[in-house]
């Protein structure tokens, strides 16, 4: 994909946040959760984490699984619109913690729900307008909910992960070939 370094780092971000709700356990069950999410994707600019927060993000992260789950663009981009329309977006021109220069658009002060939404927010408009918005996918294995972001060549990814649900799914599709017919 024809995308620069933050904007891939963005998108991986939104499809990790989206996948915190897709297990059993709630990858964001409370502020610790939320605050260690903050730390390993190095979401900058964020202060004291709150409970308020914790609302926020969550209900951000359904959001974002709406414009990946779309049954077409039309409803993605509504979505997306409707989504970045909350946010006081504010571009600027940033370099930090190793990373070469870059493009925030949140807002000074912003809270981590705004600071997700507006970066996160505005990599997706950046599939959408390349035209790459079936990129945006949700695992094909019958038991798997995560979400994920094809960056295949030929656009031929159908799992989230090839090392779990396509070595687990290929594995079972050997075996019904293997089974003796009855």
């Amino acid at each position: 994909m024809p995308f620069s370094h933050d904007m891939v780092y963005s998108l991986a971000t939104v499809v990790e946040l989206i996948n915190t709700g897709a297990d059993e356990r709630d990858g964001l069950a409370g502020v610790e959760d939320l605050e260690a999410f903050v730390r390993q994707r190095q979401v900058s600019g964020v202060g004291r984490v709150t409970d308020h927060d914790l609302a926020e993000v969550r209900a951000l992260r359904r959001d974002f699984h709406e414009v990946f789950t779309a049954p077409d663009s039309r409803a993605a981009i509504a979505l997306l619109n409707t989504l970045l329309g909350r946010t006081r977006i504010t571009p600027s021109l940033t370099e930090h913690d190793g990373f070469p220069v870059h493009v925030h658009y949140f807002a000074p002060g912003a809270s981590v729900a705004e600071h997700l939404a507006a970066d996160c927010g505005v990599a997706l408009a950046h599939v959408i307008v390349e035209d790459e918005w079936e990129r945006l996918r949700t695992c094909a294995a019958p038991d798997c909910s995560h979400v994920f972001v094809d960056e295949s060549r030929n656009r031929s990814r159908v799992y989230c992960d090839s090392r779990t649900c396509g070595n687990r799914m290929h594995v079972a599709a050997y075996r019904a070939r293997r089974r003796p017919a009855s």
